[in-house]
């Protein structure tokens, strides 16, 4: 016999017959397959055993078992494995590879639901480039497999047709059929149909995916996406997309899609255009223009239509140049030659077309803004500014203005309209039409109650500006008539704006100005009345009451006050007699209102109260400041007290007004205390001399919270206190107020503290003064360093001794620093708040007042001084230093001394 030659080209060798026949090795599983033809488990073992053995017996092997077991998935897997590494590096055209697809369609018959075997067998397929045999195969598998094992099939399906070598035709109908398997795969469909350029086809997809509200996008497209991409294509290939209705899918997506409403209709235009439809292309631009609702889509078609007509422009200029016809409109294409078959035959049209279409771009904008919210007031008054050349369209625009907003949805002003329509007629000399506009907008149910308000205001200024002013008078009487019963807040606020105009302020206000112009004094009275009787009035309308009546000479009705009854309905005091007396107006404002407002009231009162009386009723404007004075809060209060003070000083008694500095300086708040203080030492040293002077200084810093300065307020107070004994040639008290208020300066913060106390110890003292100033800085300094300290500890004691006092258990241990701070911090309150401090007292001029002085001084000796020997004092004594003494002042004593004797005060 011939050698056999091997598959892969090599030749067997000789003896390849003898080769294939079983030898003593296959001995063993030979007998055991005959006598078990079928045991799968003893075929696989025989083949696992002869690995090694050639290729030839291999294949004999399998043949032999996969004859006795031909549904056998193993064996025919593993065979054709084998089989497939054999052809592995075969060029396609070689008889092995044929041979192998003979052995895949013998596994077929009985291997024809495996997805495996048809997966490596198509595999096998597409790498030897049978495009009709593959596809066949393909289908083959897909009948033969079952419906759920298809999606191993399809991938390997796809992948073939979307090789160069398929055709079209083909790779467009398996496609369809993939469709029916896996409809949510449609995309991947179109995107194959526009590479290809099948545009017509993949139009109608997607107008089917659009449509489809159930479909979802695998690749996360939305609708809009989907609709987007449909208009592209339809609109850039119109004679590919037939059998669509182009227009009905765009106006569609416009209805549906707000986001791109622009686009959508430059699109629907681009469509007309690019069929020659040019007329029809200006039509949908135009609509568009009057339908889209924002500014960037408004931009978006206006552009486009700018463009369009500049084109055409463009087109019949270039064809008029070089003389060339027009080609016939039917005969137009694709690209740029389409705009030569516009039938226009006048280029000054055009022109006059497109000018138009710029002028008109105000007007379209303002409409655009408008349909987004048409009850914006404020794009109205916008829009009727655009037709100032034109009254009629004016008109048209205001007529429609007022038609269209909704008081209760307006944006803006909604009676502005109605005066701008009624000025406009005005404007025009037409009075009647401006009073019928005014007349209908006094029936428009407005939102508040000003908006009406305004339009009688306006309607009567615009009689007066017509001199018609007994019609403007009678229009504003009309307008503020009350009702005839009076009605609750609860039952005006259910009504409409007309029922409740008569509570508008702005009405009564113009009356007022009127009926003071045009009235009588009854008449405006009245007025007045009525608008204090309604409790509308503000200040300023009773200040002008007042002041009305003060021109009119009727002063005690703006001042009249009564007492010992009580306040009754319209004003009216209802005295304990029965009988009943109309209060003054200013009366009747301070009853009305309270501070702030009350204010400006009280001041115009009290001010006109003075000039109108002066001293002639010190009683009663008592009465006036002390209530102005008990009603005012603090902050308010200082200017009322300088007033009270000084009608006190030039109509009463200088007694009364020290008392009401005195009381002004507790009341008014701590930052304005200083300067009350700087009025009465003023006032105390006019009328009582020093004395009194030293007894306010005293009282002020002295002065316990809450009626005690700030820290500043008091060393600047000390500080003036100071510079006053010094002048008065009294060393010793100043150095006493220096000692006191060092406790309140912080040596650094406070320098100019001490460097005044430096100064004075330099000029009055000695070298034992300044050691002393020097070690009180010192200890003052150290002092202000550990403040956070002492303050816990005072805090703690102040603390436990509100527990003692209350009974309950003895507070622990504080130590004896804590203890002494504790009980100087409870020192009484008629003492000093600072230790070192020397009460001046009230000292009397003479001899009594040097009795005074000795027991003040022997009062303030102090009980913890150390006592020196006098060997001790001299050795530390200074030189002894000359003082010269001067002669105090006679205005310095005022009224308290003698007029024919001068005293002294010992340096």
């Amino acid at each position: 016999m011939a050698p056999a030659s091997r598959p892969n080209g090599s030749d067997a060798p000789e003896n390849g017959i003898d080769s294939l026949l079983p030898d003593e090795a296959d001995l063993l599983y030979e007998e055991e397959l005959l006598r078990n033809p079928y045991s799968l488990r003893m075929w696989v073992r025989y083949l696992d055993a002869r690995k090694s053995a050639p290729t030839l017996k291999r294949r004999l092997l399998y043949e032999r078992a996969l004859e006795k077991l031909p549904g056998s998935y193993k064996l025919w897997h593993a065979y054709l494995q084998e089989r497939r590494q054999e052809v592995r590096d075969l060029s396609p055209a070689h008889p092995a590879l044929e041979a192998l697809n003979n052995v895949y369609e013998r596994a077929l018959v009985s291997m024809h639901k495996m997805p495996r075997i048809w997966a490596e067998y198509l595999e096998f397929l597409v790498r030897q480039a049978w495009v009709t045999r593959c596809r066949r195969a393909f289908d083959r598998a897909l009948m033969a497999l079952p419906v759920t094992q298809h999606a191993r099939v399809w991938p390997a399906y796809l992948a073939f047709i979307s090789h160069r070598g398929t055709p079209q035709e083909t790779a467009v109908r398996i496609y369809r059929r993939y469709l029916r398997f896996e409809p949510a795969h449609a995309e991947e469909y179109v995107a194959y149909l526009t590479t290809h350029g099948r545009w017509g086809e993949a139009a109608a997809r997607l107008a089917l995916l659009v449509n489809d509200e159930g479909f979802r996008s695998l690749e996360g497209k939305s609708k809009h996406a989907l609709w987007l991409e449909l208009c592209d294509i339809i609109t850039r290939h119109p004679q590919e997309v037939k059998g669509l209705k182009v227009d009905a899918i765009l106006r569609s997506g416009i209805r549906k899609f707000t986001n791109e409403v622009g686009r959508l209709w430059t699109s629907l235009a681009d469509y007309y255009i690019r069929r020659g439809l040019f007329e029809r292309a200006r039509d949908v631009y135009e609509e568009g223009l009057t339908s889209v609702v924002t500014v960037r889509d408004f931009s978006l078609v206006f552009d486009a239509l700018t463009q369009f007509e500049e084109s055409l422009i463009s087109a019949k200029l270039e064809q008029e140049g070089e003389g060339e016809e027009e080609e016939d409109p039917a005969a137009a294409g694709d690209g740029d030659d389409f705009l030569l078959t516009d039938t226009g035959a006048d280029l000054d049209l055009r022109l006059a077309r497109l000018e138009a279409l710029m002028q008109r771009r105000p007007e379209l904008l303002s409409s655009v803004v408008l349909r987004q919210n048409p009850h914006n007031v404020h794009e109205w008054h916008k829009r009727a500014k655009l037709f100032a050349a034109d009254p009629t369209k004016q008109i048209l625009c205001y007529t429609e203005a007022v038609r269209t907003v909704d008081p209760d949805k307006a944006v803006g002003k909604v009676h502005s309209l109605w005066v701008a329509f009624a000025k406009l007629y005005e404007q025009h000399g037409d009075l009647a039409n401006a009073r019928f506009i005014y007349g209908k907008a006094a029936e428009v149910p407005y939102k508040y109650v000003d908006d009406l308000a305004t339009i009688y205001c306006e309607w009567a200024e615009m009689e007066m500006r017509a001199k018609a002013y007994k019609k403007a008078l009678a229009l504003m009487r009309t307008a503020t008539t009350p009702p005839q019963r009076p009605r609750t807040r609860e039952e005006e606020n259910k009504l409409p704006v007309q029922e409740r105009l008569y509570r508008s302020l702005r009405l009564w206000s113009l009356l007022v100005d009127l009926e003071e112009s045009l009235g009588d004094l009854a008449s405006t009275r009245a007025v007045y009345e009525t608008v204090l009787d309604l409790k509308i009035a503000t200040p300023q309308i009773v200040l002008n009451y007042a002041a009305f009546l003060q021109e009119s000479k009727y002063w005690e009705d703006s001042f009249r006050h009564v007492g010992g009854g009580s306040v009754g309905r319209r004003g009216v005091w209802v005295l304990n007699r029965g009988s009943t007396v109309r209060l003054g107006v200013y009366e009747r404002g301070v009853a009305l209102f309270k501070y702030p407002h009350v204010k400006d009231i009280w001041q115009a009162y009290l001010a006109f109260f003075n000039q109108r009386y002066g001293g002639k009723k010190v009683e009663r404007a008592r009465d006036l400041y002390r209530q102005a004075i008990d009603e005012a809060p603090p902050e308010e209060s200082k200017p009322l007290f300088l007033q009270y003070a000084a009608f006190e000083e030039k109509h009463g008694l200088a007694r009364n007004a020290m008392q009401i500095y005195e009381e002004a300086v507790q009341k008014v708040p701590v930052g304005e205390r200083l300067s009350v203080y700087d009025v009465y030492l003023a006032r105390a040293s006019e009328f009582f001399g020093i004395g009194k002077v030293r007894e306010v200084y005293e009282t002020a810093i002295e002065a316990q919270p809450p009626f005690a300065l700030s820290d500043a307020d008091t060393r600047t107070l000390c500080l003036r206190y100071a510079h006053l004994e010094q002048k008065l040639g009294e060393v010793d008290r100043a150095r006493a107020i220096y000692v006191h208020a060092s406790a309140l300066a912080d040596p650094r913060r406070d320098a100019a503290f001490w460097s005044d106390w430096n100064a004075f110890e330099v000029q009055h003292g000695h070298e034992e003064t300044f050691r002393e100033m020097l070690r009180i800085k010192r200890s003052v300094a150290a002092s202000f360093s550990q403040t956070h300290f002492n303050t816990t500890v005072v805090d703690a004691v102040a603390v436990a001794a509100k527990a003692m006092a209350a009974g309950g258990a003895p507070p622990p241990a504080v130590d004896d620093m804590a203890a002494l701070e504790a009980e100087l911090a409870a020192e009484p309150a008629g003492g000093t708040r600072l230790p070192g401090f020397v009460s001046a007292g009230v000292i009397q001029q003479g001899d009594a007042g040097q009795e005074g002085g000795e027991a003040a001084a022997a009062a303030a000796v102090n009980p913890e001084d150390i006592e020196l020997d006098e060997e001790e004092e001299e050795e530390g004594e200074p030189a002894a230093l000359e003082l010269e003494q001067k002669e105090v002042p006679q205005e310095v004593f005022g009224s308290l001394a003698p007029p024919a004797k001068k005293s002294r005060v010992d340096a």
